[in-house]
């Protein structure tokens, strides 16, 4: 590529939700922002995590310069230990994102310390062609940044994930000046977070949560249990100041809620007063209305604390009529079952549980509606916008909130998907091409075990029809059959059928019997006519698909 453009090439994280993750190409320099993670859907079996194909920067991999931050949601750094497994560069972000990656990286044998570099807002780094400020913005984890990077060609401003909060409970204002200061100068591209934009009007600020809060505390005579997102420091600190005021102790449950309080309360920015603290062995001891349980799980997760305290698998913790428990999150897509058959079994052993939608609220969104997202847009002004973080439809509807701006200045709006590229120099900006994308499947969450494509079919339909093992015990001398033929299947559903398993086993037969002494002595011919004919006469005779695996034992 010539040297006058630059490209910005989306690698997660656009028409989807999570796996968040940016390239910035000029020249022979790439930085690289976010490296996100995403939760499988129900159809990736046995999968535990998703993480951006990391192709594109392979290919490139001697370009690769930095990997850019911008704060410490999982769909944002939860990729990071991957990355790093391929990359040996440079991590930007502020103290406490950098905190939360290296939590996570304890969990993965990276071979190579990683170069962790903290930042504060107002910092500026170069890194090649690139001079990068860090804006800080306000969303509903502390210390987020949006990136406002100068390229040869101009300004780029990527806003990372952030909601215009007037009443930040740390009193920590979204730098508007700043952005708005790169908006009189003239920015080139705006890169801004979508997740909210068919929502109208304003996010509710942080200190609406605390009303109802309150309400909770002040009805409850038992114990109170409160759920929340074990990142959302704002709410951690609500949650135990309320408690303070109503003379709660306070159990911090959950390995997730234990381990970001403690990076929190390090960092400064969580304040736990003395004595407030009790260890969860103490929780069923102590008078039921002098206790606030504050746990992990709000999405029912299946290993959870929440999910166990909810089954009664906790080993210090039960449910008794009477408790009250607060679910102080949003349902995210895809957890509803998961979550209310939490609530199913948390109610079956007599608890009260406040979830959902209520006013004053329970828990509010870390993402700008849709005039934060337009205050944004006015304020920066760019000339070129491309709404990212989002699925395909709160991409088009942010990129119909800029129209207005293109009386004053916009010239245009680009509604691109993960691997499209943008090309963008003097003469203007365009879409040039695409790059290799997709998702990697990763099981038990150890770096480099991927699950393929193969694999993900495979548990898909064994899940569906099951499995059948035709098992074969062959003379390895002779090449002839030593006994009849066993079936054994599991989730197939006709094991029951004496009848039908029988006919299995005489349909093996009659394949082994076909065969010549030249097919039998070689196991993996036997192998393939037997799963050939089974699976017709399977589904012939059941009309089912189960995986067919034969087992040759030479004797």
């Amino acid at each position: 590529m010539s040297d006058k453009k630059l490209q910005v090439i989306p690698l997660g994280g656009l028409g989807e939700f999570g796996m968040h993750m940016m390239a910035l190409r000029y020249g022979d320099d790439i930085v690289v922002i976010d490296a996100g993670m995403m939760f499988p859907e129900a159809e990736l079996l046995g999968v535990d995590i998703v993480t951006p194909d990391l192709t594109f920067l392979k290919e490139h991999r001697q370009h690769v310069r930095a990997l850019l931050l911008t704060h410490g949601h999982e769909d944002h750094i939860g990729a990071v230990a991957f990355f790093l497994a391929e990359f040996s560069v440079p991590v930007y972000g502020t103290a406490f994102t950098l905190s939360l990656v290296e939590r996570r990286l304890e969990e993965y044998a990276v071979e190579e310390d990683p170069v962790l570099r903290a930042v504060k807002p107002k910092d500026i780094v170069e890194i090649g062609p690139f001079k990068v400020e860090f804006v800080h913005v306000t969303h509903s984890i502390v210390s987020c940044v949006a990136l406002a990077i100068t390229t040869p060609v101009g300004v780029v401003i990527h806003t990372g994930d952030f909601k215009v909060d007037p009443t930040p409970t740390d009193n920590e204002l979204f730098d508007l000046h700043t952005l708005a200061d790169y908006g009189k100068r003239g920015v080139l591209l705006l890169l801004s977070d979508s997740t909210n934009a068919d929502r109208p009007g304003y996010s509710d600020s942080e200190r609406a949560v605390r009303p109802r809060l309150e309400d909770v505390f002040n009805r409850s005579e038992s114990r109170l249990f409160v759920s929340c997102f074990s990142s959302s420091i704002h709410r951690l600190q609500t949650i135990i100041d309320v408690s303070q005021e109503f003379g709660r102790k306070v159990a911090l449950v959950g390995r997730s809620m234990i381990a970001v309080t403690e990076i929190a309360h390090n960092h400064g920015f969580l304040d736990i007063p003395d004595n407030i603290l009790m260890r969860p062995q103490d929780v069923m001891g102590a008078k039921p209305s002098k206790v606030t349980v504050l746990i992990s799980g709000t999405q029912g997760e299946p290993m959870s604390a929440l999910s166990r305290v909810a089954v009664d698998n906790h080993k210090n913790i039960s449910i008794t009529p009477g408790d009250m428990v607060v679910l102080s999150s949003r349902i995210i897509p895809g957890n509803e079952k998961t979550i209310f058959r939490m609530i199913d079994h948390l109610s079956k052993r007599g608890a009260d549980v406040l979830y959902g939608s209520m006013n004053p609220p329970l828990h509010v969104s870390g993402h700008g509606s849709s005039e934060e997202l337009r205050l944004v847009l006015n304020l920066v002004r760019p000339r070129y916008f491309v709404p990212i973080h989002g699925e395909y439809r709160q991409l088009a509807k942010h990129a119909r909130l800029a129209d207005h701006l293109h009386n004053v200045g916009l010239e245009e709006t680009f509604v691109l998907e993960t691997g499209d590229v943008l090309e963008l120099d003097s003469r203007g900006a365009r879409k040039a091409g695409r790059v290799t994308v997709g998702r990697i499947c990763i099981d038990s969450g150890a770096v480099g075990e991927v699950v393929g494509d193969m694999v993900i079919r495979d548990r898909r339909l064994i899940s569906e029809d099951g499995i059948v093992l035709p098992i074969i015990a062959i003379n390895k001398h002779t090449g002839k059959l030593e006994g009849k033929p066993e079936i054994v299947s599991r989730g197939f559903g006709l094991e029951s059928d004496a009848e039908f398993m029988r006919a299995l086993r005489d349909a093996v037969e009659k394949t082994l019997e076909g065969s010549s002494a030249e097919e039998m002595s070689d196991a993996g011919v036997v192998k393939e006519k037997i799963r050939a004919d089974l699976k017709r006469y399977i589904h012939r005779h059941a009309e089912r698909r189960p995986m067919i695996m034969p087992v040759i034992m030479e004797i």
